[in-house]
């Protein structure tokens, strides 16, 4: 599938190349605000492009109530995106900020409130999403990797414990997220739906592309069962590096090694190609097998130590910025960049 003509068009908008490199960075969750906190210090040409099959809690009351697009990924973004100086952590607290109450607005986030509206108001989810990053000083822009509010399913064996051996269809995403289960594949409904262009350009103008860490099956994969998306993703002239999660996953991933999260991102895209897999040097027992399972996308394995101190599977923002960086630069094709 070729990039459309809107595509092309903003492709050639794009701002002039400076000396910092263009970074699309794509998932959802805390995953992708852990990667985003670390790239906003090394670059300042930053997209987000983050997934809408979120089903649970604000965001699926709100989609469910309005219709609309789930947006507590993309206020977890911008959050992300926030400076660390007054005005931005002000912000990010503010939109992060749930109401508690005993009516209809507990456990609403300020930041999903704010987006529907804006998305009422101007009819455009581009266009809202980049009036709320200004409003809030965002290092970086964010995007919905499609327009179109998205079911994920998955086959699941022993979803059920009873019938430990039977494949169940499993609906949403925070079912999904949370089955005990072992997740066999994932798909998305409508199926094919389509791409923002904003996104697609982004990743067809990038210097870079980093993909995870994040919820493998909920967060990571439905980027690539984007036709477009995943179009520009193997037609792209950026490099491209996969970020891995520090720990298995409780639910999706349970008991997944390192290689089993790349064996896996295979069978969902056996076309894409990489070039770098990003791992903490402490979550890898065998790099042996972990640099044969990243051979078969074309990559090298760059280990580095990108955990927090305080031993939870967290990524450090100043370790995670300064992996990014090395890589980046050790990399890269030419320099400083293109």
């Amino acid at each position: 599938m070729k990039p459309n003509r809107r595509v092309l068009r903003l492709n050639r908008l794009g701002r002039k190349r400076g000396t910092q490199p263009k970074v699309v960075a794509l998932g959802g969750g805390m995953g992708l605000s852990a990667s985003l906190t670390a790239l906003r210090r090394i670059t300042g040409d930053l997209t987000a492009v983050v997934t809408v099959a979120d089903d649970g809690g604000s965001s699926g009351r709100l989609r469910q109530e309005l219709g609309v697009l789930p947006p507590g990924d993309l206020r977890k973004a911008l959050a992300a995106l926030c400076g660390d100086d007054d005005w931005g952590q002000t912000w990010a607290r503010v939109i992060q900020h749930r109401f508690q109450s005993r009516g209809d607005l507990h456990e609403h986030a300020v930041g999903n409130v704010l987006i529907v509206a804006l998305w009422e108001q101007l009819g455009d989810h581009v266009q809202a999403l980049d009036l709320v990053g200004k409003l809030l000083g965002a290092h970086g822009r964010v995007l919905p990797m499609s327009a179109v509010p998205l079911e994920l399913q998955a086959l699941v064996r022993g979803h059920d414990p009873e019938r430990p051996d039977d494949v169940d269809t499993v609906r949403g995403q925070a079912t999904v997220a949370l089955t005990p289960g072992e997740v066999q594949s994932v798909h998305l409904v409508p199926q094919d739906p389509p791409a923002v262009p904003e996104a697609v350009a982004a990743v067809l103008d990038a210097d870079w592309v980093v993909l995870g860490p994040g919820s493998w099956f909920s967060s990571v994969i439905p980027h690539l069962l984007v036709p477009e998306l995943l179009d520009a993703l193997t037609e792209t002239k950026a490099r491209r590096v996969l970020s891995l999660n520090l720990a298995p996953q409780p639910g999706e991933t349970e008991g997944f090694s390192p290689q089993r999260h790349l064996e896996v991102l295979a069978r969902h895209a056996p076309k894409l190609a990489l070039d770098v897999v990003l791992a903490d040097e402490a979550a890898v027992p065998d790099r042996g097998s972990l640099t044969d399972a990243a051979k078969r996308f074309g990559a090298t394995v760059e280990l580095a130590p990108v955990a927090r101190e305080d031993g939870s599977p967290k990524h450090d923002p100043e370790l995670l910025a300064a992996a990014y960086d090395r890589i980046f630069r050790m990399h890269g094709r030419i320099g400083p960049w293109r």
